[in-house]
């Protein structure tokens, strides 16, 4: 349907930290401790080196990462990360051995997430790898198949990060289907409707 996009949503995070966007996601929590310009093409990227502090995806393809590469140009989005100073959630791809990352992946201070994402991303997002968000960007929209949550942030806040993506997980139920929880209680004791958020 026109309007509505379905991604697997487990992490990779554009705008919603539970998102997955393509083959070879790579989600990690780090410090950026240097950066450099490497020029590599008319217009160069920029590798930031990291002290990685907890990896939420990507071990198979990168159990360990030292560098972060985006493009030199926010024009080109590339991303600008500030040294020594926060400690952020970012979100890429791996490709040929590299994790890159720009404007369309969520990267986020680490102390900006709230609670209830930085419990999803240590302890819950990963039980709704199974799961599917469907984005909604205007009415009306319907999920098409069981293994979908209706994710309707984008009709309110514009693709930034609402109180669907800041409060609810995209989660499995025993009953096969999936739906959004929010809290940290027993899965079958938060069911909501998926039209709900």
């Amino acid at each position: 349907m026109f309007g509505e996009n379905t991604v697997p949503s487990i992490p990779s995070m554009e705008t919603f930290p539970a998102r997955s966007h393509d083959g070879n996601p790579a989600v990690i929590r780090a410090k950026v401790v240097g950066k450099k310009l490497m020029k590599d093409g008319p217009f160069g990227t920029m590798r930031y080196t990291v002290k990685q502090m907890k990896m939420y995806r990507g071990f198979k393809k990168m159990p360990q990462v030292q560098y972060i590469y985006t493009e030199a140009s926010e024009s080109l989005c590339g991303v600008k990360l500030e040294v020594n100073k926060y400690q952020y959630l970012i979100t890429g791809r791996v490709y040929e051995g590299k994790v890159y990352t720009g404007l369309c992946n969520l990267i986020e201070k680490w102390e900006k997430l709230t609670l209830a994402q930085r419990k999803g991303l240590n302890h819950r997002y990963h039980l709704g790898c199974n799961c599917k968000i469907k984005s909604c960007y205007y009415l009306p929209c319907y999920i098409t198949s069981k293994n979908e949550c209706l994710w309707t942030d984008m009709l309110s806040n514009f693709g930034f990060s609402g109180y669907q993506s800041q409060n609810y997980a995209c989660l499995k139920q025993k009953e096969g289907y999936c739906s959004w929880n929010r809290g940290w209680a027993a899965s079958d004791k938060t069911i909501i409707n998926t039209t709900d958020p």
